[in-house]
């Protein structure tokens, strides 16, 4: 357990925002959780992960915890699957690259994504036609209030587009301590037809493809299209990918004949936030410190020492421009603290 007082938060969170905790513990264990929670009025704290889907615009006047508990191991495994349990500290990313190294498929599509495992259910973040819910088994999570350890099913998560139980009915109630996923160990499902992944595949000279590949293929696109949070501050999608009904769609296909879509139910089109923000002429805009990203108008990026205000007024002006030109509301996805 590692405790400081008037602790920068700047290299806690993706965007790089230099903001202060009253007090900041680090803890490595259920345990120390456990133990700090008991001596703190549970009411002011505030529980941090791997800091990458926030937005830090104040300082942080109360006790910081950050979850910092690591692990990777099997708890079972039959001849097509394996069910791996990651503790909520490691890397997202890593773990990814650990699964591929085992040869274990169904979380190649989503390598690359900023963050740890612990806060990947809560937005059951996706990317490349693949969500965490299609892979998720189960996660154990403290109840704040009681310290009782509970473990929510797939089900109980109640998971949606970048959305579960944890954004809504239950937030801030529970700590995610670690999360099981269930894997193919054979007889991979590949999925390359979204986005660009084919033709990275063919850039790369891969015509055998397996699951390392669309990994490598996916890190080359995200490497390309975004920015490393180490190099320039920011937070993956800024904003939610909107979904629309089919006949709202109709009358802007009317308006914008070359919009992009995808179908996501019966009654409902998804649209890529980032061609309305590019069409709306603000891919590239820079304002002082911020701006949106040049090459991905869904990432609003900190250029050096800008402050949490000021991109949150960049995320109102571009929300004010996409409803003025296409009537639509673009929904953060970060959460605006």
């Amino acid at each position: 357990m590692k405790v400081s007082q008037n602790a920068s938060l700047k290299s806690y969170n993706t965007f790089g925002i230099d903001v202060k905790a009253k007090n900041l513990i680090s803890v490595d264990s259920v345990d120390e959780l456990i133990s700090v929670l008991k001596k703190n009025d549970t009411e002011d704290l505030f529980i941090l992960g791997g800091g990458s889907n926030m937005l830090l615009t104040q300082n942080i006047d109360t006790t910081v915890i950050h979850i910092d508990i690591k692990g990777v191991e099997v708890v079972r495994e039959t001849e097509e699957f394996v069910f791996v349990k990651s503790y909520a500290g490691e890397n997202w990313h890593e773990f990814v690259l650990y699964t591929l190294e085992n040869n274990w498929g169904g979380l190649e599509n989503l390598s690359l994504i900023p963050g740890n495992v612990g806060t990947s259910p809560i937005q059951n973040i996706g990317a490349y036609g693949v969500e965490l819910k299609d892979h998720f088994v189960s996660c154990d999570a403290l109840d704040i209030q009681t310290l009782e350890v509970v473990n929510f099913t797939a089900k109980e998560c109640e998971f949606d587009y970048r959305n579960s139980i944890f954004k809504n009915k239950v937030k801030g109630k529970y700590i995610i301590t670690n999360v099981v996923f269930k894997l193919t160990k054979a007889n991979h499902k590949l999925l390359t037809s979204y986005g660009a992944i084919n033709e990275a595949l063919a850039e790369m000279g891969v015509n055998n493809v397996g699951i390392r590949d669309i990994s490598n293929a996916v890190i080359k696109i995200r490497q390309q299209k975004l920015p490393d949070p180490k190099e320039l501050g920011n937070s993956g999608s800024f904003f939610k990918n909107p979904v629309i009904s089919n006949k709202e769609f109709e009358v802007l296909k009317e308006q914008f004949p070359e919009i992009p879509s995808y179908n996501v139910g019966e009654d409902s089109i998804k649209i890529p936030g980032g061609w309305l923000i590019d069409k709306a002429g603000l891919k590239g805009y820079r304002e002082g410190n911020t701006g949106v990203h040049k090459n991905q108008a869904l990432v609003l990026v900190n250029y050096g020492e800008a402050t949490g205000e000021e991109i949150l007024k960049l995320s109102r002006k571009v929300q004010a421009e996409i409803l003025t030109k296409f009537n639509i509301y673009l929904e953060p996805e970060v959460n605006i603290i």
